[in-house]
């Protein structure tokens, strides 16, 4: 199954988002974070019941840009 990945600069560090299933990890680099995501992801798919899995995956997701005048 393929889903979105999030991942922003924070402080010293990472932080990955799945806003699909609004699951959270972090990383001391990208591929840290990424790797650190899908390792949670993973879990919660092997862990979490058909129900909460059901309840929790949002179908569609949009990550694009939007431009605003600052000042």
């Amino acid at each position: 199954m393929k889903l979105t990945a999030i991942i922003e600069r924070e402080d010293d560090g990472y932080v990955s988002l799945c806003p699909e299933l609004d699951i959270a990890s972090q990383g001391d680099t990208v591929e840290e974070a990424k790797s650190n995501l899908q390792e949670a992801v993973q879990l919660f798919f092997e862990t979490a019941s058909r129900q909460e899995i059901r309840e929790r995956l949002h179908g569609e997701i949009f990550v694009t840009q939007v431009e605003v005048a600052v000042g």
